[in-house]
């Protein structure tokens, strides 16, 4: 037992540098994710005695894993909202969703719940935090707040991001019906898909003080988003939840927003302020202004698993490689053609193209997004190296073990802290069920509890800890200017996460024996 403890205590000393150098230290991003390599890899060598050449291979697979298809994704999402800025459609946009509600408060909703949890559904990989949040900034919001509003949205759509692959892998892993896993999943969320919304106008609007006049239309917002949630996992799965109750959320949400349109806006959420008379937008202009977005949805949607055929033809340019030497390891996958980040790209080039932007203007704004995201790079490469060296050496089993082995029969209040952890570390919650979707299962059948609800958990407390990893804090301070201010963005959204996270162990522990036997799961 003891050694557990102290294995179990040694493992987290990355993690402990992490929050250490980001909230005590304020040190930048990309510096504090080099030194937890470093001890990760001494720690390795040292301690659990991972062969150097295994310790190389693995650090280079995590590499690799960074640049594609995460990087790319970043930067084809940064790139697509630069020129639209470059081009002068940024400007219309904001025109016209100011014309749905100037009120920011409102547009927090709209943009950052409704808008940011579609572009997780659809894509994921950083797209929900990176694009909301500089439309949101571009738009006169504090990039800060524009941040933090988008990572608090994208925290509980993560189980259904990238058409459900999470959930799919999770089921896939623990070998559960993934039917009655989405719905149980969506079920532990429901709390937290009603909450967001009201943190995301706190938080926007700069208090508890924004919410007077706002308690309907974000009451509508989350419960719109939650309900039809709660019928599609039921009946058809993981892959659609998100996407359904985000269209469904932001048809809603508009109509309350304009139901509400002559009421008055107090002047500290007024996004309309001091500019003037807006000019008239005729419809070819709204198009033309809109496309690159327009068709980012286009693509994603023709190309993902609803559009199967589509999707299988892609699917073939692939590769599989062995990278890592670790007897741990498998096989590294990238799909050369099917991602995310060539589709956003070729949305920005085609948009650009129609909204008058030469080559010479695209390749300026290439290169001049490639360097605002230089520190980001070198963050998330490390972070992506930290995930693969601990998981391949034994560092997060021996994380699990710790805490598994010192709670006993209590294990379910701590099963999200498990999983925040590993999202944490890998910043992805599809990397999170790989980990630890045995674990909790493994240990629900040890303590007799189910595992539906423990797995269920495990997504529960992996989109918690994503929005506090470094990768996702890198993604959101690149998209909005604030590259090397990683400390700020983790001491603004990490109360909120933990609150999150102590509601996660309190409703995990607590309603699993109460609700599991009404659901009939």
């Amino acid at each position: 037992m003891l050694e557990i403890v102290g294995m179990g205590i040694l493992s987290l000393l990355p993690i402990i540098w992490l929050i250490v150098a980001l909230t005590g230290l304020k040190m930048a991003g990309h510096k504090a994710c080099l030194g937890a390599l470093l001890i990760t890899i001494v720690e390795a060598l040292f301690l659990w005695r991972m062969p150097v050449i295994d310790c190389a291979t693995s650090a280079l697979e995590g590499f690799a894993s960074a640049l594609w298809p995460i990087i790319l994704v970043i930067i084809a999402a940064i790139f697509t909202y630069n020129l639209t800025l470059r081009t002068g459609a940024m400007d219309v946009i904001k025109q016209m969703l100011t014309s749905v509600s100037a009120d920011q408060r409102v547009l927090v909703l709209l943009i950052g719940w409704c808008f940011g949890g579609f572009m997780e559904g659809m894509a994921g990989f950083g797209t929900a935090i990176a694009i909301p949040a500089s439309m949101l900034a571009g738009m006169g919001m504090n990039p800060l707040t524009a941040c933090l509003v988008c990572m608090l949205a994208n925290a509980f759509p993560t189980a259904f991001g990238s058409v459900g692959i999470p959930t799919v892998t999770l089921a896939n892993v623990t070998g559960l019906d993934p039917l009655p896993l989405a719905f149980t999943t969506v079920v532990q969320m429901v709390p937290f898909m009603i909450l967001v919304p009201f943190l995301m106008v706190i938080v926007g609007g700069g208090g508890l003080k924004a919410l007077k006049g706002m308690v309907g239309i974000t009451l509508v917002s989350g419960v719109s988003f939650v309900l039809p949630q709660l019928v599609v996992a039921r009946f058809t799965g993981p892959e659609l939840p998100v996407i359904v109750g985000c269209v469904v959320s932001l048809g809603c949400t508009i109509l309350m927003a304009r139901s509400r349109k002559n009421a008055p806006i107090p002047e500290e959420y007024n996004m309309k302020n001091g500019q003037g008379e807006a000019k008239a937008i005729d419809g070819r202009t709204a198009l033309i202004s809109w496309l690159p977005f327009l068709l980012i949805f286009v693509l994603l949607l023709l190309t993902s698993k609803l559009v199967a055929p589509i999707n299988s033809a892609l699917s073939g340019f692939s590769s599989a490689i062995q990278i890592s030497t670790s007897p741990n390891a498998g096989t590294a996958s990238f799909s050369w053609v099917n991602t995310p980040g060539i589709w956003i790209f070729l949305a920005a080039i085609i948009g650009g193209i129609v909204q008058k932007a030469g080559g010479k203007v695209m390749w300026e704004t290439l290169v001049a997004t490639v360097k605002q995201m230089s520190k980001t790079i070198v963050t998330i490469m490390s972070v992506l190296a930290v995930a693969k060296i601990m998981t391949y050496c034994g560092m997060i089993d021996d994380m699990a073990a710790f805490f598994v082995g010192i709670t006993g029969s209590f294990y379910p209040f701590v099963s999200p802290i498990i999983a925040a952890l590993g999202a944490f570390i890998t910043g992805s919650g599809t990397s999170t069920e790989v980990l630890l979707g045995t674990l909790q299962t493994a240990a629900a059948e040890q303590i007799g509890a189910s595992p539906y609800w423990l797995a269920a958990a495990n997504s529960t407390g992996a989109g918690i800890g994503k929005i506090l990893s470094p990768q996702c804090i890198a993604t959101a301070a690149a998209a909005v200017g604030l590259v090397g201010q990683d400390s700020k963005l983790l001491g603004g959204i990490i109360k909120w996460a933990l609150l999150e996270l102590v509601l996660a162990c309190l409703i995990v522990g607590l309603l699993g024996g109460i609700l599991l036997p009404v659901l009939g799961v």
